[in-house]
């Protein structure tokens, strides 16, 4: 599945090259760019800079945090993570080109100091224990199916007291096995979980005053401006990979957002709490994606 979720990353619409010329149409010097230019445009996940924003909120973010972006893509949230709150932040990804084009994106505008990127795998992550104060990430949590080794990881390297938000797809009960399949294949989204299994799969790993809420609502109107949006990129799209890649990219994400129209797939906002007094091993954990429902 390692290689579905990069095929997927690497023939992705949104690329840091359209982002770069998306501003270069907008008039804007490339050699003057600060971070607050990337944002309307780098914010890869539902809900733009404001999500992120309610995403540090509930992580408790201070200016002294270290902080994980776990499948931190184009490194959108790592860059106003570290901006808006003045953390130093560490984005890891499975796909090289994306962590790539995140190192460019964030020299660009002055953040390299703060924000670095890591290729890697986050279900072995490569840090020490008790490395970090909190761990982010926005809807890209679906493409790992192992959610106790996930979880587990993420309890070894936060510090005690450390804080982990996400946000992430939800399965709703009545979401078919059919169509479950058709979303596995089409996005590489072995994880799909229902809201109540990833509560479980957190207090397996550990964690503590674990909070849930439901974005299923909010997220309508914005799956369907984001639908338009990737019509809106045919042209490039079909320059950089065919008419193919398109149609089936535009048909597939169609089908994902007529799923949450129906109210058979929905989002959802977590954040928990590493125990104050727990004191990481380095053991990792076998454990597996029984709880995904």
């Amino acid at each position: 599945m390692d290689e579905a979720v990069i095929s997927l990353y690497e023939a992705h619409p949104i690329s840091a090259e359209q982002i770069l010329d998306e501003l270069r149409a907008r008039g804007m010097a490339l050699d003057s760019l600060s971070p607050e230019d990337l944002f309307p445009l780098d914010q890869d996940h539902y809900g733009g800079a404001d999500a992120t924003d309610a995403l540090g909120l509930h992580a408790s973010l201070r200016a002294d945090d270290a902080v994980l972006d776990l499948c931190s893509g184009l490194g959108g949230p790592a860059r106003f993570v570290a901006w808006r709150f003045g953390c130093s932040v560490t984005g890891i990804d499975l796909t090289r080109a994306r962590t790539d084009d995140a190192r460019r994106l964030t020299d660009l505008v002055g953040l390299a100091g703060r924000v670095r990127f890591v290729h890697g795998d986050v279900t072995d992550l490569p840090f020490p224990d008790d490395s970090f104060d909190a761990c982010l990430s926005q809807e890209s949590l679906l493409h790992v199916g192992d959610k106790g080794r996930l979880f587990t990881e993420c309890r070894r390297v936060l510090r005690p007291g450390g804080r982990i938000a996400f946000s992430d797809w939800a399965a709703q009960p009545n979401l078919g096995e059919d169509e479950r399949a058709r979303l596995e294949h089409a996005f590489s989204a072995p994880g799909i979980a229902t809201a109540a299994s990833y509560v479980e799969h957190l207090r397996r790993a550990g964690f503590e005053g674990i909070e849930l809420d439901d974005l299923s609502e909010g997220w309508k109107p914005i799956l369907l401006a984001r639908l338009e949006m990737y019509r809106s990129l045919r042209e490039r799209t079909v320059a950089r990979f065919g008419e193919e890649h398109f149609l089936s990219w535009e048909q597939e994400y169609a089908f994902m957002v007529g799923l949450a129209q129906d109210g058979k797939l929905g989002g959802a906002r977590f954040a928990a709490t590493a125990p104050s007094g727990y004191r990481a091993t380095t053991a990792r954990s076998d454990s597996r994606n029984e709880l995904i429902e």
